[in-house]
């Protein structure tokens, strides 16, 4: 899930034509503001539909069976101010004990995948071989992953979704060093070997940018590095992002020439790397708004598609960023260029973008001249979910956003890694209130509107669709005072119990069938 600032992006809402203003209509696809039923068989029948996870959000068990400490069990326990609710993942949603059982409501949803990644420091608690294998993290990772099987269900797997091993970090600080290529690499060819047989859908990186930028720039998530305030534990928000991402870059090129080398042919498997952005449109049509609207896709999406597609960053930053950004060798850029056989994205709203015309540091908010706002004219872009949401509604840009990648970068085939509407936590809330949530299931129907428009009028190559998430979970720095999920989890029960939602209801409808003719597997658009 990505933050912007203060802001939280969020796309509208997919209904009756009459229901809306005519600026909530804006935000939506025509598809979505003309036709009354959608289904699973409206997509492509080799179309893959699943739900979405993430290891620190969800396994919990921090510290048993010969775990290592992650950067986010140290950033939660050491600094817990930084998580709105002082919470943490020491037990999540308890799924590494809770597996099967998460595994069977993913099967009775008739989801044909599951995105889960595996968390680094189970596998190798001190970040490296020299520091020993931990035989029980593979255990727990070839179980899950043959559970998944039995029950007909896909594993997408995440080498890395934020929580690398604290140990790397106090070694020589993690994604600041290029020291962290080698260890990434020996960390996937590990994994590539223990499980490569059964999975066919790797993904390198979770969002680099998040991980950069959230971690690097303004501290919100571990290892909470920034110079801009006094929260921080220490850091350069001039420099550090920009080393952060070069470094991931170099990984995610690494681990993905050593697959293709080495595993992919026999293996028979796919890999790629997960983005998130949010569409930006611009402020109003003035040229300094339409170029900012530019820069930042530039600073969010181009800083890793130029890189993977032409093997150099986007002259935007080159020229604003200067010798602060780093440059790729030769060598470099020629593994870097096509390092990819799909590209994951992960989209939840949009945002207005301004020519910012006052700025006085160097930092990655000032390099990229772009201000930002969700209102204009005291009008949202969109609508905002339920209680404080701080996504803003607007389905039309996934639709745009696709076909931005496929004009800018070559047509990329691209699987939507995760889409999803956040609400508060209210504790206040029996369970029979808190799994009634219509406006999330609006907002997955209305997306699913948007992307089945993007396929069959602008011919954009995406192959699948994943909620985040199937449940509710640790929500990185919000803790668990915002929900995500398709499945209530109760909080508040010793136990964890899961409970589907309305919006649980609704997707395990229109995945039932994949025949448009049959209008039990058709829902109300």
């Amino acid at each position: 899930m990505i933050y912007m600032v203060s802001v939280f992006l969020i796309l509208g809402s997919c209904s009756l034509p009459n229901a809306y203003s005519t600026q909530e209509q804006e935000s939506k696809c025509d598809s979505c503001n003309q036709t009354l039923l959608i289904s699973r068989g409206d997509f492509p029948e080799e179309f893959i539909f699943g739900a979405a996870s993430s290891s620190y959000q969800y396994e919990g068990a921090f510290n048993e069976t010969g775990k290592g400490q992650s950067m986010w069990d140290h950033f939660t326990h050491s600094y817990p101010g930084k998580i709105s609710d002082h919470s943490s993942g020491d037990v999540a949603i308890d799924s590494y004990h809770r597996y099967k059982e998460d595994v069977k409501i993913a099967r009775d949803l008739k989801l044909d995948a599951y995105r889960i990644s595996i968390s680094w420091p189970r596998i190798l608690p001190g970040g490296t071989f020299n520091t020993g294998v931990n035989q029980h993290g593979i255990d727990y990772y070839n179980n899950l992953i043959d559970e998944l099987l039995a029950n007909g269900i896909e594993p997408f797997v995440t080498i890395l979704h934020f929580d690398i091993p604290q140990a790397l970090e106090d070694s020589y600080g993690g994604f600041l060093s290029s020291r962290i290529v080698d260890d990434f690499v020996d960390f996937a060819k590990l994994l590539f070997h223990q499980f490569g047989d059964r999975v066919k859908y790797w993904i390198t990186i979770n969002e680099p940018w998040t991980f950069s930028i959230y971690g690097y720039e303004f501290g919100w998530f571990a290892p909470g590095r920034c110079s801009n305030s006094r929260d921080c534990t220490g850091g350069n928000s001039a420099t550090e992002s920009y080393i952060v991402m070069h470094n991931q870059l170099l990984a995610h090129a690494a681990v993905v020439n050593l697959y293709r080398n080495k595993y992919q042919a026999l293996q028979e498997g796919s890999i790629g790397i997960s983005l998130a952005s949010y569409w930006f449109e611009p402020y109003d049509e003035t040229n300094e708004n339409r170029q900012a609207k530019d820069r930042a896709l530039d600073f969010m999406i181009g800083w890793i598609m130029e890189p993977l597609t032409v093997g150099k960053y986007p002259e935007s930053m080159r020229v604003l960023v200067g010798n602060r950004i780093p440059q790729f060798t030769e060598e470099q850029m020629n593994k870097m260029k096509g390092s990819f056989d799909f590209i994951g994205f992960n989209y939840y709203g949009a945002i207005y973008a301004l020519n910012k015309v006052n700025f006085s540091s160097f930092s990655f908010p000032m390099d990229s001249k772009v201000d930002v706002t969700g209102e204009r004219n005291g009008k949202p872009i969109g609508k905002q979910g339920r209680n404080s949401s701080r996504i803003y509604i607007y389905p039309k840009g996934l639709r745009e956003i696709v076909k931005y990648l496929k004009r800018k970068y070559n047509d990329p085939l691209i699987y939507i890694t995760e889409n999803g509407l956040d609400e508060d936590t209210n504790a206040t809330l029996e369970v029979a209130d808190g799994i009634k949530d219509e406006m999330r299931k609006d907002y997955i129907r209305d997306h699913l509107c948007c992307l089945r428009e993007s396929i069959k009028k602008d011919g954009v190559n995406v192959k699948g669709y994943f909620v985040w998430s199937l449940m509710d979970n640790f929500e990185w720095a919000s803790g668990f005072s915002v929900r995500f999920g398709l499945n209530y989890v109760d909080f508040k029960d010793n136990f964890l119990k899961r409970y589907p939602k309305e919006s649980a209801l609704w997707f395990k409808t229109f995945l039932q069938k994949r025949n448009p003719k049959h209008r039990s597997g058709q829902v109300t658009c």
